[in-house]
Parts: structure tokens; C-alpha cells; sequence
């Protein structure tokens, strides 16, 4: 496909995407000074390397990307070449406009038809400690390539097939994320990671799918292993990390129970008392009584 730049607002082809800020491939024959300035955008951008070599600055982190790498550029990322030159070589890419909610979360597109647990789960992903490179990952090019063919096309579906697409490449790369986080599929090495990310947000009312996703499982399979290691379902492995995370809280005096309850992410303080009285044998208050002032 030839060289090619849509942006919103001004090509026809995006009139149905307001969400697609850009789309375009780029094939450059020679070095361009003043050609990428390192910047900071509001959309999400994601870069697909076809021909050359390119050192880019993400998060000012230098990276070397090489054909078939992707750049995944989160919103509010700084992004460009520190020496702002553009290299030789030819590469494609999206930009999408995706908010963000209060706590900095990217949202879920109203576009997308990705349901809402799978979308949470992606963002995670997408938003978790990671390099931002993704290397050899051609499958991102091949749908970035179906993008642009339904909107140059235009066929019959093409609205819906656009979309689709868009969800189909953020499947796809926060699958490869996770398989890169955990290689060979080291489970106790991926449980630690599990039980790292469940800690950090512990508030968050998680579902199995949400869990599952998290580690790149199906349901079955992440229900078997996580049974199989620790002798819990999900379910009740996460009630036990909310109970032991509400004692060591419980020994802070000035943090009152309905807090305690709803961060360590129970519906409300009855239904913290129940649970923690049914795995300890006591209530909250006659915990926090008993052993305030005994470690």
C-alpha cells in the first residue's frame, strides 16, 4: 500500500470514526531533519515498523525498533526522536481517541463491542509495568493493514468490520503483552503477579474473567490452575488476600471498619463483618479490641 495520511475532521474516510484522530503508512527515502519531535498527545497511538530501523524515545526511555516491532504510546505519554529526525524506513499507524476515567484509567470506547469485563481487563494490561515495544509482533500489521484496506474499500459492513478490527488488535496485543510477562507459562512465577495486581487494586469488585484475563487464561484453565496451587477457587483466594489485607489495617487504630471494608473491596461493613467473622472466628470490632496495642 502506498504512503497515506487520514486525519479526523478532514478525510471523508473517517466521516463514521470519530474516534480514528489518524491513520496513515509513511514510507521515507531519506533522513528528515525537524521530521519527529518528541511530544505529548491525549490519544493513543500505536506504531507498526514495515522497512528500517527507527530510535524512538518513549516515556524519554530510548528504544530501537526494527520490521515487524510495534510502539504501543499510552495517552499522556511523550513520544518522538530525542534529536526530532525522522529515519529512513517505512512504517504504518493509528491513533485512537480514548479517554481516561478519575482514577486514570482508559476507558471503555463506546464504539468498541468488547464487553466491559474484557475491556477492564484489557486496559490493565495495556496499563501495567511494561516495555512499551512489542517485538516481531506482525499481527499487528496485518490488521492494521485490514483497517486501512475497509476504509479505503468501503464495502458493504466496512463500519462494523473497522471496529471490529480495533478490537481485534487490542486483543491481540494485550495477549502478547501477557505472554511476554509470563514466559513458558511459569504459573507460581504468574500466581505472585496475580496476586501483586489483585493487592494494588483490592477495592475492585474482580471477576473470575477479570482474574483470567489478567494472566492470559481462559476461565476453565485459570480456575484449574489457580485450585490446583492454592486449594482455593479464585473466588475464595481473593476473599482470603481482602481478609488478611483488613487485619493488618484493623491494627491502625484512626481507620474506621466501613473504610477498612470497602477498601479491601467488601460491599459494605455487614458484609465485611460476616465474612471476616466466618475465617477468623470474630467480628472486626473484637479483633481491632483484642489485638490493637498486642504487635
Amino acid at each position: 500500500m502506498n504512503q497515506f495520511v487520514l486525519c479526523h475532521n478532514v478525510a471523508s474516510e473517517l466521516r463514521l470514526f470519530p474516534h480514528i484522530i489518524e491513520i496513515g503508512v509513511i514510507k521515507n527515502p531519506a533522513i528528515r531533519l525537524n521530521g519527529f519531535p518528541c511530544e505529548i498527545d491525549r490519544c493513543l497511538k500505536l506504531y507498526y515498523i514495515q522497512e528500517g530501523k527507527f530510535e524512538w524515545s518513549i516515556n524519554d526511555r530510548s528504544y530501537i525498533l526494527f520490521p515487524g516491532d510495534v510502539a504501543l504510546i499510552l495517552p499522556g505519554t511523550s513520544f518522538g526522536n530525542e534529536s526530532n529526525v525522522l529515519e529512513i524506513g517505512c512504517f504504518s499507524w493509528i491513533h485512537l481517541q480514548i479517554g481516561k476515567n478519575e482514577k486514570g484509567e482508559l476507558e471503555n470506547p463506546a464504539w468498541s463491542s468488547l464487553s466491559e469485563t474484557e475491556s477492564y481487563a484489557i486496559n490493565k494490561i495495556l496499563q501495567s509495568d511494561h516495555t512499551p515495544i512489542l517485538q516481531k509482533f506482525t499481527d499487528a500489521g496485518v490488521i492494521l493493514k485490514g483497517i486501512q484496506t475497509e476504509l479505503f474499500k468501503q464495502e458493504i459492513g466496512f463500519q462494523a468490520r473497522v471496529n471490529h478490527l480495533i478490537d481485534e488488535i487490542f486483543i491481540q496485543v494485550s495477549r502478547q503483552f501477557t505472554r511476554m510477562s509470563n514466559p513458558g507459562r511459569d504459573f507460581p512465577k504468574t500466581f505472585m503477579k496475580l496476586e501483586q495486581e489483585l493487592r494494588q487494586n483490592l477495592s475492585h469488585q474482580w471477576t473470575v474473567e477479570e482474574m483470567a484475563a489478567l494472566v492470559g487464561l481462559g476461565t476453565t484453565l485459570f480456575n484449574e490452575k489457580v485450585k490446583s496451587y492454592s486449594g482455593f477457587s479464585p473466588l475464595n483466594y481473593l476473599i482470603n488476600i481482602r481478609i488478611s489485607e483488613a487485619i493488618k489495617l484493623l491494627k491502625i487504630p484512626k481507620i474506621s471498619l466501613t473504610d477498612i471494608a470497602l477498601d479491601t473491596g467488601f460491599y459494605s461493613s455487614q458484609h465485611f463483618s460476616t465474612t471476616f467473622k466466618k475465617l477468623t472466628g470474630y467480628t472486626p470490632s473484637e479483633f481491632r479490641k483484642n489485638h490493637i496495642g498486642t504487635n
